[in-house]
């Protein structure tokens, strides 16, 4: 039987493993296409399969009884979820949501042969060395919604934002759901920050004018 490992290009820790155990696991691996807008899973279904993203972008989130929504991370290529990871080990359901942003090319195997796979030291080893990574940015995500300043945390996000010609392409709304908090507050920043003559508002997209200004705000809290 032809096994088709093109996808290992992706993850190089993984290309090396030689033994039977994860020669079957590849065996059982399907690729998926997935695209844009579509749930990948929803909070409260059962995790089936380990998902390896190859191009795309997932983006994963929290939605609160009222609404307001949380971007936790994304999974973008050459990662894994860590959320399914910790869904595979505990057996536990989804406590999140996670729709493609993009078209989505990934590898799904299922959890049977996942767990299989973890009696090899390489795969086990890859397997927690993303969880432990993604663990870690969940953590500084914890930080600075609770302790961070929420001025500063909007600066350092529009900037990250920004394009070639310094507009962020994104509503309140987006920017609200990406730190975590209610639109009122990110419109009413942004508002302030207009005051000032640090960025114009547009219908959309947000134009900044003074980028410095912004970038000191946006360590100020760091």
């Amino acid at each position: 039987m032809t096994i088709d490992t093109t996808w290992l290009d992706h993850f190089p820790a993984l290309q090396s493993i030689d033994d039977d155990a994860w020669l079957t696991t590849l065996a059982t691996a399907r690729t998926l296409s997935l695209p844009a807008g579509v749930a990948v899973f929803h909070e409260g279904d059962v995790c089936q399969n380990y998902l390896l993203v190859l191009a795309g972008s997932v983006r994963v989130q929290k939605l609160s009884e009222s609404g307001k929504e949380i971007v936790l991370y994304r999974v973008e290529a050459g990662q894994s979820c860590v959320l399914t990871t910790a869904c595979l080990l505990s057996s536990e359901f989804y406590h999140a949501e996670a729709i493609t942003e993009t078209a989505v090319e990934a590898v799904s195997i299922p959890l049977s042969a996942f767990q299989q796979a973890l009696a090899v030291p390489a795969f086990r080893e890859f397997v927690f060395a993303t969880y432990g990574e993604r663990v870690t940015s969940l953590v500084m995500l914890i930080d600075a919604i609770a302790f961070g300043r929420m001025d500063a945390r909007l600066a350092r996000l529009l900037l990250t934002m920004t394009d070639a010609d310094d507009v962020v392409h994104a509503t309140h709304q987006v920017l609200a759901r990406e730190l975590g908090t209610a639109r009122e507050v990110v419109s009413r920043l942004l508002k302030e920050f207009e005051r000032h003559g640090w960025l114009a508002l547009q219908r959309g997209c947000i134009h900044l004018r003074q980028r410095q200004v912004l970038a000191e705000i946006a360590a100020s809290s760091v």
